[in-house]
């Protein structure tokens, strides 16, 4: 089956309403970080607080997203996240209203960490989906190959658009309608993705996984990957850091979120074209040249002295993104017990976040004394790392067992 023919499968199977509610359903969350750094730091004239409250926010949903993760395995999905998109989005509103020159960082803070912690992780839950979607069809290994690919290019793109659909919100509606906005959108594709009949079908795996033992979670396996996401977001903190430190320096800061999303276009290319990779080459594979991608496409970011070679590193980096992440998330997907997919899922992309926090800290700190070229040292770092992790576990993930997923 040729990629074209699986995503015109896959289309088919569950429908474009479904394609269209799973991929919006992502973006408040994409547009939460950045809209919660404008509306604070505009409102209360603080850079320093924005980034705080937007940074509280991001850190806070890397730690819930796995509790609700495993919360979903046991009760299904449906019940969880149309709580979390009601509460997340009452959240995004709460902000805004609590928000203005005079207001409490306390109490900013708070309601950042609050609204960050229940906020849903759609993107990997949808990934959830795609195994008991696709059980009765022929080619499930193929079908499942290219839904893997479109969600990590569904990511990426959700990646550029949220940040994007900030920016032009905050222009003609002010920043406290944008993030009113994403409160609108979490609340209407996060609810109507909690509640599509897709969700029923991961209810059901979840029942039948739970009555087949406790099988753990945390083995060195899945160490690795989250070890490998937590590389991966490291890159996206310390190339959003080290971009706008050129940028800025260069008397261009607003052009920083424009050039960074570059990397995403990139990324989405490549992860819709993975999926026309031949079955033969396995995951672990895909993962170890991928991590080699990552670390020979980003060593030129040390030598780069202006914006458009910027642009122009950062746009080849993108190619290497989508399929060291898909390759991460399909391999844990199929390693892990059948009723903890959910939480492997929701804990992989906490772990990205939680590297994208420490990825932009470092790179911030090294920047400050030594300039951009500091900062993007530590995307070659993260790469490099990720190189050792795919290489040094290449010959376990190849022999891992993939789990009975019961279909």
């Amino acid at each position: 089956m040729s990629a074209i023919a699986a995503y015109r499968a896959l289309l088919r199977i569950v429908g474009p309403a479904y394609i269209l509610v799973a991929f919006l359903g992502r973006i408040p969350l994409a547009m939460s970080q950045l809209g919660v750094l404008v509306l604070v730091s505009s409102s209360t004239g603080r850079y320093g607080v924005g980034g705080a409250a937007a940074g509280i926010l991001a850190i806070s949903n890397a730690v819930g997203s796995p509790l609700f993760g495993s919360l979903s395995d046991r009760i299904g999905q449906r019940p969880v996240v149309l709580v979390q998109s009601l509460a997340g989005a009452a959240g995004l509103a709460g902000i805004v209203a609590v928000t203005h020159p005079d207001a409490s960082q306390a109490v900013i803070f708070a309601l950042a960490s609050l609204t960050g912690f229940v906020m849903p992780q759609v993107g990997p839950l949808a990934r959830v989906r795609w195994r008991p979607i696709t059980r009765d069809t022929g080619d499930q290994r193929r079908l499942v190959d290219a839904a893997f690919s479109y969600e990590g290019a569904a990511d990426e793109a959700s990646f550029v658009l949220g940040p994007a659909t900030i920016g032009v919100l905050a222009i003609v509606a002010e920043p406290a309608g944008a993030l009113l906005a994403a409160a609108v959108l979490l609340a209407v594709f996060g609810s109507w993705f909690a509640v599509h009949p897709t969700s029923a079908l991961v209810g059901r795996r979840a029942d039948s996984g739970a009555a087949r033992g406790s099988e753990p979670l945390w083995t060195g396996v899945f160490l690795v990957h989250v070890l490998a996401q937590v590389c991966i977001g490291m890159i996206f903190g310390s190339v959003q850091t080290g971009t706008t430190v050129l940028a800025t320096a260069e008397g261009q800061a607003g052009l920083a979120g424009l050039i960074h999303a570059v990397l995403g276009i990139g990324s989405v290319i490549a992860g819709l074209a993975v999926t026309g990779l031949p079955e033969r080459v396995l995951y672990a594979t895909r993962m170890a040249v991928a991590a080699l991608g990552l670390l020979v496409l980003s060593a030129p970011l040390l030598l780069v002295d202006s914006l458009p070679s910027l642009i122009g590193v950062i746009a080849l980096l993108g190619f290497a993104v989508a399929p060291y992440m898909i390759s991460n998330f399909a391999l844990a997907g199929i390693l892990v017990p059948v009723h903890r997919v959910s939480a492997a899922m929701t804990m992989l992309a906490g772990a990205t976040g939680i590297g994208y926090a420490v990825g932009a800290a470092l790179a911030g700190r090294l920047a400050d004394a030594n300039g951009h070229t500091a900062a993007f040292g530590v995307t070659v770092a993260a790469a490099g790392l990720a190189v050792v992790i795919a290489l040094t576990s290449n010959r376990a993930l190849r022999q891992a067992v993939p789990v009975d997923q019961g279909y």
